[in-house]
């Protein structure tokens, strides 16, 4: 599963600018929340096509792409955020403590989703999507605040050099070190230590957003406050384009290279796969740069700008919504009445992906149209 972050205001509904706003930013996170949409919520999940489902264990599909990338640009859009604050004069004292209380708000949001619809506080799942988002942006901003450049870039390095030597030295009773399957690695181990019962559902033993795995999502969004300052660089569109493709190349290189020893793993968040999906995102936010300010091709991406103004809210309500759909019965009675007819099994799926996230689309669309952006 992946989500949304958008943890750069209060809460609230408030007007916007379009013109105080980067562009290019909110359509990379309208593609990345169109696409969590779709691949969230097929029609039927035993018939998916295999880009949009996750890599079962090593390696990537597009679909692992998504919360890598909301990790990011959580990274990218504190860094804008915070240095014009900064300038503006208030002080890290109270910039820390509103991250801390958007942190905890957005934690508590990602409890919500795995409570319903019945809370059970035995199960309860404690950690998650929204609340790695939540960790990681924490963690990003007191990093960013307290640190310049160089200390940013050494806290980066620790962080995935750290998390390769604990998974790769580290031994788990029971089976040794260096194990990276499913039930051997050093992951799995600590959150069937610590989680317990509090674990991922579908696992019961081990989080695909657990304790230890969360040291390498908090460096990817570490990626993201880099790309951050090369934005705020004074130097022409075309300089700062080039350079983000340049270092995204270098980084999806240096996670290949890497993953010869270290495989890519979503669910792991190994080292290569930080550095692998920084890369990616580097490319795309600087192909978005090029085309939506180069260009000025605003128009086209005007879609994806739409559906990226409202993050949280549009994946709280994706994510109820299907859950209330699911309960009630309606998703199979619309699903075989509607969809089933029309095509294959797995177009017929996703054609409901499809319908579900042009609805989804829409909500985002009347929420623009009254100028309203929701955010933690």
């Amino acid at each position: 599963m992946a989500t949304p972050a958008s943890v750069a205001a209060p809460v609230g509904q408030k007007r916007f600018a379009t013109q105080d706003r980067l562009v290019a930013l909110d359509a990379f996170r309208g593609a990345t929340m169109a696409l969590m949409v779709l691949v969230n919520d097929p029609g039927d999940g035993r018939h998916v096509y295999a880009p949009l489902q996750h890599a079962e264990w090593n390696g990537w599909t597009p679909t692992d792409m998504v919360f890598p990338s909301f990790v990011w640009i959580v990274g990218v859009a504190l860094t804008l955020s915070l240095a014009r604050r900064l300038a503006a004069g208030v002080s890290r004292g109270v910039l820390f403590r509103q991250a801390f209380r958007r942190a905890v708000i957005l934690y508590l949001l990602g409890l919500a989703v795995y409570a319903a619809p019945a809370f059970n506080p035995s199960t309860q799942r404690l950690l998650g999507v929204l609340q790695r988002i939540a960790i990681c942006y924490l963690a990003a901003v007191a990093i960013y605040l307290t640190t310049k450049l160089r200390g940013q870039i050494l806290w980066l390095i620790g962080l995935l050099a750290g998390y390769w030597i604990l998974m790769a030295f580290a031994p788990v009773p029971g089976y040794g070190a260096g194990r990276l399957d499913v039930e051997g690695n050093l992951a799995h181990y600590v959150d069937r230590l610590l989680l317990g019962a509090h674990n991922y559902h579908s696992t019961k033993t081990w989080d695909p957003e657990g304790v230890v795995s969360t040291l390498p999502a908090i460096a990817t969004a570490l990626f993201g406050i880099l790309c951050g300052q090369l934005l705020r660089m004074k130097k022409t569109l075309a300089e700062r384009v080039a350079r983000m493709l340049i270092l995204g190349v270098i980084l999806i290189a240096a996670g290949e290279i890497c993953n010869i020893w270290l495989p890519i793993n979503k669910k792991l968040w190994t080292t290569s796969f930080s550095l692998f999906m920084a890369g990616m995102d580097f490319v795309i936010l600087g192909a978005f740069l090029w085309l939506v300010d180069g260009l000025n091709h605003k128009k086209i991406v005007k879609p994806l700008v739409i559906m990226g103004l409202n993050p949280i809210t549009i994946y709280m309500i994706s994510e109820l919504l299907d859950e209330a759909l699911g309960i009630s019965g309606l998703h199979h009675t619309i699903y075989n009445a509607v969809f089933a007819p029309l095509a294959s099994p797995i177009n017929a799926s996703l054609l409901w992906a499809l319908a579900y996230t042009a609805l989804m689309f829409l909500v985002a669309w009347v929420m623009y149209r009254r100028g309203w952006v929701v955010r933690v």
